[in-house]
């Protein structure tokens, strides 16, 4: 089953495919230090896109040459986006209507979060810190921020073949093994969800962008943190039919791709840590455990 997610319209329990196959000190290194607009040349080329291995919509496993582009090497901050809005007086579509969705650690639900914005992404009473990555921020907020950079955002092939970071068919970002020597190296739900988060890769909730190791293309956090928009519409069936070619994805559809999976992705009820995992939902979703990243033609 794929996983599920509360649009503007209506807030709806998470629910996440199961995986197929007491608290503990942090295993994270510092925080890296990014500079603003640092972008990773990504140098194109052809792989294996999908996997063979895992839900039907993630397959078939099909050959797919992307052509050379750039991508931002971490997911767009919180200090970012305010630089986007002090500049250009942007309000979010969650700040118009007056609310996101929220997921609620206390009752392991997602709720109508009053107030909550990119800035206050759990509502009033919380405030984003800068070098966090944004969230609550809807595909149209997403683009618009992205086109104010001179950006847009990356398909969902580049996204694939820039997360995989040179590795053929592995089923991670960093290889086959989910804790690498024995530790967590992304930001996913540690303990059993939704009940109990040990905070064992030193975080409950986001991380500071750059907080873990880079890929083998020097890009961080293609792994958990949040969800990241893609710009294609989704369809479960794209795979059949994909162009070899630079895919961009179908034509029209009701929703879009969301790559990446997110702090909320844990063992015992969601699997898409994995470089292949996908999703999607409406393009007015705002939730705090969604962002982006940006791309950009050579």
């Amino acid at each position: 089953m794929q996983p599920i997610f509360p649009t503007i319209l209506s807030v709806i329990l998470l629910a996440c495919a199961p995986l197929l196959a007491g608290d503990a000190q942090p295993t994270t290194a510092p925080a890296a230090k990014v500079a603003d607009d640092e972008m990773i040349a990504i140098p194109g080329g052809t792989f294996v896109m999908g996997t063979a291995d895992g839900f039907p919509y993630e397959g078939p496993a099909h050959e797919v040459m992307v052509k050379p582009f750039k991508l931002d090497k971490h997911e767009v901050t919180v200090g970012q986006f305010r630089k986007f809005v002090e500049v250009t007086g942007y309000k979010s579509e969650g700040e118009k209507i007056g609310w996101c969705g929220v997921f609620d650690r206390s009752t392991g639900e997602w709720t109508k979060g009053d107030g909550a914005t990119w800035l206050h992404p759990e509502g009033p009473s919380t405030t984003a810190k800068d070098d966090e990555p944004v969230c609550q921020v809807s595909y149209n907020d997403a683009l618009a921020y992205a086109k104010w950079a001179g950006k847009r955002l990356p398909t969902e092939a580049e996204w694939e073949f820039a997360a995989r970071g040179g590795l053929k068919h592995a089923t991670y970002a960093w290889g086959e093994d989910l804790r690498p020597g024995g530790k967590v190296v992304a930001n996913w739900w540690q303990g059993r969800f939704p009940d109990k988060d040990t905070g064992e890769d030193g975080f409950k909730g986001r991380a500071p962008v750059g907080s873990f190791p880079a890929n083998g293309y020097g890009l961080v956090d293609m792994t958990g943190n949040v969800w990241e928009w893609c710009a294609d519409w989704y369809g479960a069936d794209y795979y059949r039919n994909s162009p070899k070619d630079n895919p961009a994805g179908p034509e029209k559809g009701e929703e879009r791709v969301l790559r990446g999976g997110s702090w909320m992705c844990s063992e015992n009820y969601c699997n898409n840590y994995r470089v292949a995992g996908r999703s999607k939902t409406t393009p007015d979703t705002a939730l705090n455990n969604l962002g982006f990243r940006c791309a950009k033609d050579n």
